[in-house]
């Protein structure tokens, strides 16, 4: 059973950082991707930043390009998003998940596994 438990989360002033930490557990992930997503109220659920997981390659949405930083530790089995200069538009729930055998997918609906999502509130 894979579980995937997101920690960091939190409220920051507009220019501050933040880290997000998925600790990915239940299987070899070698063969899988991982994303991170999010929520803000009113919105649908959308895509932010993914890697493949054997690759280490990562793609991002364009509003958070230079500004976003999605990597993996292999032995730690985490996913971490580094998230710098951030604004009030970044302000929703944040979601780690992973999909196996996906590639490139930035669609949530190809990501079988989720986290329970943790709160970032970005204050201007």
């Amino acid at each position: 059973q894979v579980q995937l438990v997101e920690s960091g989360g939190g409220l920051v002033q507009a220019g501050g950082s933040l880290r997000l930490s998925c600790a990915a557990s239940g299987r070899t992930f070698t063969s899988y991707t991982m994303g991170w997503f999010r929520q803000a109220p009113g919105k649908e659920r959308e895509f932010v930043a993914r890697i493949i997981w054997s690759a280490g390659s990562t793609y991002y949405k364009d509003s958070v390009k230079g500004r976003f930083t999605i990597s993996r530790d292999n032995a730690k089995n985490t996913v971490t998003l580094q998230m710098n200069s951030l604004k009030p538009e970044d302000t929703a729930v944040y979601y780690c998940a992973a999909g196996a055998g996906i590639g490139a997918a930035i669609s949530s609906r190809a990501y079988r596994y989720w986290g329970q999502g943790t709160q970032i509130t970005v204050s201007s």
